[in-house]
């Protein structure tokens, strides 16, 4: 065709929809303007933002339903509280900093790179304390883990209380940090390495939130973190610099990490007595459950994310992680677990990371009693809350890693049950 007859994309459009019109035009008239025509559309009208005015990108405001909530009755006060991560409207496995959930004991704080320091000492040859600038000029490594609160799903134990994957599953994110080796801090002091010592972490906020970590823990995969998502840590994440303990408890990851001791036994602090334990019914309680059990949720559909569209194609998703390695199946039941179908994995990374899973599938719009079940690479299989309460009763709080089910009706609409 020679060019200069060659029709643009914009008058084809123009013309296509003439002809269309043409032909129907009762119907154009009824419906409204064409949404293919460009030249009618407010966007394609006049010039938009600069460059100059979005310094720091931020989500547009279609999307500022997708944000971190609280529950305001969880708690005496939001300075000692929680809110959830949007894990209903996320896919893929990367959780955004401004997503992500924040665990406090007495508020986030404001503590500059100028100010951080780091102290190591106790067992050590040499007792030391790092400014900011000392940590990064050490070896760094990067590395995706999860992070999820001991009290993730807690509200659960006794019965279906929160409707919604944000409020059931919530406490959990799972970023990409980029930090220094535990060890390579311990090398430096010349810390005594052996099997039966401790690490005794400690944060700089109000709380002194600390936690006893086994020197076996500490010389594997501890990382002494500064960066996530390829970012400066976020106020509430710990900035300037955090711990981060993979597959164990999110109590352990203790922000504003100012001191780490050496010790020849666990320091028996309150967050690891009086609190993240497990009662039983008894009342006697499980010590030292650091890891976090392999568990799944499924994100969507769910109570915040009903189905919006008829019977037919649609595609169940979820989350699954687990502690004690990497997921390698997640079975989906539709009937509340009497069948099972093997879902399909999404992209697969670190050991000790979220591992997305989606069943593509069809819906003959009858209700459905929708349920997932993860299995590690160990062969740990996800129980269900009725195996839980057998060996632990319904005193509990933490470690919470039961089956959920969401009820979801002919209407799409979904909501927090229980299967006996």
């Amino acid at each position: 065709m020679d060019e200069m007859f060659k029709p643009s994309r914009r008058s084809f459009l123009r013309g296509s929809a003439a002809v269309a019109v043409g032909s129907a035009a009762g119907a154009a008239a009824a419906e409204g303007p064409d949404p293919l025509i460009a030249d009618l559309q407010d966007w394609a009208s006049y010039t938009g933002v600069g460059v100059d005015e979005t310094p720091y990108g931020m989500p547009i405001s279609f999307e500022s339903h997708v944000v971190r909530r609280n529950v305001e009755w969880l708690t005496a006060s939001p300075i000692s509280s929680i809110n959830f991560t949007p894990i209903h409207a996320l896919d893929g496995t990367i959780t955004p900093q401004g997503c992500a959930f924040e665990r406090h004991h007495s508020g986030a704080i404001e503590l500059s790179k100028q100010d951080y320091r780091l102290m190591i000492n106790g067992l050590v040859d040499k007792p030391l304390v790092f400014t900011y600038d000392d940590i990064e000029r050490l070896p760094r490594e990067n590395h995706v883990y999860f992070c999820e609160c001991a009290a993730n799903t807690g509200m659960e134990w006794a019965g279906a209380q929160l409707n919604g994957a944000q409020f059931t599953h919530g406490m959990i994110h799972n970023m990409e940090y980029t930090g220094v080796p535990l060890r390579t801090l311990l090398s430096e002091a010349g810390a005594d390495t052996s099997s039966d010592k401790w690490v005794y972490v400690e944060g700089a906020d109000a709380s002194s939130n600390g936690r006893s970590i086994p020197m076996e823990k500490a010389l594997d995969d501890v990382l002494v973190a500064f960066k996530a998502n390829g970012e400066a840590l976020r106020m509430e994440h710990g900035y300037p610099v955090r711990l981060v303990v993979p597959g164990w408890e999110g109590n352990m990851w203790v922000k504003w990490l100012r001191r780490i001791e050496v010790t020849d036994m666990a320091v028996e602090s309150r967050e690891e007595t009086s609190k993240y334990t497990d009662v039983y019914e008894n009342g006697m309680a499980r010590k030292w459950t650091w890891v976090m059990d392999a568990k799944s949720v499924i994100t969507s559909p769910s109570p915040q994310m009903p189905i919006k569209h008829g019977p037919g194609q649609m595609v169940i998703s979820g989350l699954a992680w687990s502690g004690h390695g990497q997921i390698t199946r997640v079975d989906v039941s539709k009937d509340g677990g009497i069948t099972w179908e093997t879902a399909r994995l999404g992209k697969q990374g670190d050991t000790k990371a979220l591992t997305r899973f989606y069943l593509d599938t069809q819906w003959d719009g009858k209700p459905m009693l929708l349920q997932a079940r993860a299995i590690d690479d160990t062969g740990y299989v996800q129980p269900t809350k009725g195996q839980l309460r057998e060996r632990r009763g319904e005193n509990s709080v933490y470690h919470n890693n039961c089956i959920q089910t969401w009820y979801v009706d002919a209407e799409g609409n979904a909501e927090n049950v229980e299967v006996s």
